[in-house]
């Protein structure tokens, strides 16, 4: 096949094309709704740099092939905290210690009285459990804590009068670390218009870290577990043991299909 130009062969071609794919491809992993409209923009960058070349309008083409080939730097630009998730998504590398400890059972118990205490009183809770991966960069740290997790303590830190309240407790190798800690709100605007800020926050740590969250909503007094940027609404109290304990231990696991509504 002959040359559209002395420097665009078909080779070029199929080059251009192949760098246009995988830049949507990349987007289509990152964010789907934004690769439709990246997708039409580089397809009319390609055009138009291959029109101009093929016309012989150099400085033009020379233009347009700047724009094509900075696309993946722009790209990682708008997507800097898309981009941070999906490398969090590819993070499997996690420790396997087993066996269980009567403090962690002593935890898990204190932890699920305290909620369901919460839960009937209707008080609004917000409890972070730390797994493995640091959230000090994402936390605003209200009141430093060194104590154990007892149902008395969350009780107490979660009562409205409290000057503390309205922020999150850390929990992290069977220690309440920090309470009254704020935490960044998601960004997804496909979330239900009804959550409130604990469930955003739960939301928006959750995406970025590796972190377990429970949310006591104080207009339902129903308990919610976010995890990977997801949220079981009214979650079954075997459910939250099971991935508290997970969590505490610092594991993951496989968790119910959960919903957004």
């Amino acid at each position: 096949m002959a040359p559209l130009s002395d420097s665009l062969t078909l080779l070029n071609f199929c080059d251009k094309l192949l760098v246009a794919g995988l830049i949507c491809c990349c987007a289509l992993i990152l964010r789907k709704e934004a690769a439709l409209r990246l997708l039409t923009i580089l397809a009319t960058l390609f055009a138009a740099q291959a029109v101009t070349q093929a016309s012989g309008l150099a400085s033009t083409a020379a233009f347009f092939k700047t724009l094509l080939y900075s696309s993946p730097i722009i790209l990682a630009i708008i997507f800097q905290s898309d981009i941070k998730r999906a490398l969090f998504s590819l993070w499997k590398q996690h420790k396997t210690e087993d066996g269980t400890s009567p403090e962690l059972t002593t935890t898990v118990d204190e932890l699920s009285k305290g909620l369901h205490e919460l839960a009937e009183r209707r008080i609004g809770a917000l409890i972070v459990i730390v797994r493995q991966m640091s959230i000090d960069h994402l936390v605003q740290v209200g009141t430093e804590i060194d104590a154990k997790v007892t149902s008395e303590l969350l009780n107490s830190i979660f009562l409205p009068y409290s000057p503390i309240h309205d922020g999150a407790v850390i929990i992290q190798r069977e220690k309440i670390t920090s309470a009254g800690c704020f935490l960044p709100l998601t960004q997804n605007p496909d979330i239900a218009k009804s959550f409130g800020t604990r469930h955003r926050a739960a939301l928006g740590i959750s995406e970025q870290t590796d972190v377990l969250v429970l949310v006591v909503s104080e207009e339902t007094g129903k308990i919610s577990i976010v995890h990977d940027g997801k949220i079981t609404y009214d979650a079954d109290p075997a459910e939250i043991r099971r991935l508290s304990r997970r969590a505490i231990e610092g594991k993951r696991a496989t968790r119910a299909q959960a919903s957004a509504d």
